[in-house]
């Protein structure tokens, strides 16, 4: 079974910093891309930062320069370094692993339970 469990939100004052960070463990053979999304009261879940497994990236417009993902492939564990921390950073964040369980079947999406971002002074 595998699972995806992220941790470190927290509340943070404006300009602040927060590190997610967000490990897979289980049974499975590899892991291709891994990432952050997240989800404001009222607003649908949105792509954040993702990283291949060949340490490719990509970020939202709102979030470049000053949030930064990063990966430890031997620790299956993506993070998110957020910097400038801004009051609609507010959200619950998910992270997302494309995982492959065994040889001969596509990689799937699995998703963690959430951690919660509140940036209010």
């Amino acid at each position: 079974q595998v699972r995806v469990v992220e941790s470190g939100g927290d509340l943070v004052q404006p300009g602040g910093s927060l590190r997610l960070s967000c490990a897979a463990s289980g049974s499975f053979v590899s892991i291709n891309a891994m990432g952050w999304y997240r989800q404001a009261p009222g607003k649908q879940r949105e792509l954040v930062a993702t990283s291949t497994s060949g340490g490719s990236t990509n970020y939202a417009d709102s979030v470049k320069g000053r949030f930064t993902i990063s990966r430890d492939n031997a620790k299956n564990t993506v993070y998110l370094q957020m910097n400038s921390l801004k009051p609609e950073d507010t959200a619950v964040y998910y992270c997302n692993a494309q995982i492959k369980l065994r040889r001969g079947v596509p990689y799937y999406d699995y998703w963690g339970q959430g951690t919660r971002v509140t940036v209010s002074s």
